[in-house]
């Protein structure tokens, strides 16, 4: 779907106008293709002074690819990342100012900016003040960077220090072009033991997924992106779409199953086709939703009832099902996708608000539990992304919802897939709980 200011933008006109009316000027954002390197430009690394992590990030970064340098040269950078766990006192936040401050300016086209520090649940005190402090920071910074740059910060509990691998290649990489000013949480639900991929490129490799509502938009860019990373993807939705759906799994080299999640048996009958076709199932993605808009004093019963059953219930239920029958596999991923409709809100969408919520709820609910069974359990919530629903929107509306973010701009299906796949990495194992909104830091809502 094209949008049409940016188009504009890139023109000569355009470029004149938007200039010299100070307008916005969305960059087109750097998403990720195979082989490409992970960092455009070093990556210059900082520390508050006692700070855990700096041994682990640099080796991480080194890793991945990536030039890490400790001090500043007359260069642009592709990421500014500090280490502010060493931060214990409100006093010591001048070390974030002394930093960045002098930096800025070097951070390249499409830059990252990430942030590490200590989860304030963990700590008490002025840490847990200071600590605290580190998301206005962020979020802040995030408001401020031009040209495709985003700002994050990633909380990492003691002892999960060497959980952060694939937290720290997701957001330094094209893969996160579109998250920006998110907060991830590595270690909170506990730690367990972290597997290193043995392929960064092929992470699922001889998994099976489960991708529901998967015949297009958002779930047929999910299956694409989990196949790519190795996953052989079982592609689902209702019989009345399964001409699309089987062109999906023919495209991805997975396989198709019709089945309505909302009946009564629908559990049984996925888990019974999980376990017989494929000895069980390694992640779990709840995509398929529906919306059936009304402002609430001329909603039906029905239309209520449908949403609330679709986009929350049935994933309630395949979830319970999947677990006690221990149908989803070791170490499995159970992932959600919410709306910023579940956080800020919309008209005509208090069905779809509350089922989005109600996602939200599922992950803060399930944790612990999947922490128990090995397994992890998150969510994304995407913002405004290009599918044909928001191409049916009007004009303005629709131009008004893409710049109301810091990217100034929508997202692509594949922004909200990419997200999905880092959280379904084995090496995202300690990643657990956590919603990541998909948004370009949309304006709406926290």
């Amino acid at each position: 779907m094209a949008d049409m200011y940016q188009q504009f933008t890139r023109t000569p006109i355009g470029k004149f106008v938007v200039g010299k009316l100070g307008l916005p000027d969305p960059t087109p954002l750097r998403r990720y293709e195979p082989g490409q390197p992970a960092l455009e430009g070093p990556a210059l690394f900082g520390s508050a002074p006692g700070g855990r992590l700096g041994n682990t990030l640099t080796k991480q970064m080194q890793n991945a690819g990536i030039d890490v340098h400790t001090s500043a040269a007359d260069e642009k950078h592709g990421a500014l990342v500090f280490d502010a766990t060493g931060i214990t006192d409100p006093g010591q936040l001048r070390e974030l100012h002394q930093f960045f401050q002098p930096l800025l300016r070097s951070l390249g086209t499409c830059g990252r900016v990430v942030v590490f520090g200590t989860p304030p649940e963990l700590v008490d005190g002025r840490e847990k003040v200071a600590q605290r402090a580190l998301e206005g920071f962020t979020r802040s910074l995030g408001k401020e960077l031009r040209k495709g740059a985003t700002s994050q910060l990633v909380y990492v509990a003691p002892g999960s220090e060497e959980a952060t691998e694939s937290t720290v290649r997701f957001l330094l990489s094209a893969k996160s072009a579109f998250v920006d000013a998110q907060v991830i949480r590595i270690g909170v639900n506990g730690t367990p033991t972290v597997p290193t991929p043995q392929n960064w490129e092929k992470p699922l490799d001889g998994q099976v997924a489960l991708v529901t509502g998967a015949s297009r938009g958002i779930g047929a860019s999910i299956a694409e992106v989990l196949a790519r990373d190795g996953a052989h993807v079982v592609c689902l939705d209702i019989p009345a779409q399964g001409g699309e759906l089987s062109e999906v799994a023919n495209q991805v080299g997975g396989s198709a199953l019709q089945l309505d999640i909302t009946t009564p048996e629908a559990p049984e009958e996925l888990a019974r086709h999980l376990n017989e076709r494929h000895g069980g199932v390694d992640v779990v993605v709840h995509n398929a939703g529906v919306t059936k808009d009304k402002k609430l004093a001329n909603m039906s019963e029905d239309r209520w009832d449908a949403v609330l059953t679709v986009n929350l219930a049935a994933a309630l239920a395949i979830n319970e099902k999947l677990l006690s029958g221990h149908v989803l596999n070791e170490n499995g991923r159970i992932i959600g996708v919410s709306s910023i409709a579940g956080i800020a809100g919309n008209v005509g969408q208090t069905n779809y608000g509350t089922s989005k919520a109600g996602v939200i709820g599922m992950i803060n609910d399930g944790a612990p539990r999947l922490s128990e069974y090995g397994g992890t359990i998150n969510a994304v919530a995407p913002g405004f992304i290009e599918t044909k629903m928001t191409a049916a929107v009007p004009l303005f509306t629709r131009e008004a919802g893409r710049l109301m973010s810091s990217l100034q701009q929508g997202g692509l299906p594949r922004d909200v897939a990419e997200t999905i796949a880092f959280y379904a990495n084995p090496g995202s194992a300690a990643v657990n709980g956590n919603l990541v909104r998909v948004c370009g830091q949309s304006l709406l809502g926290a």
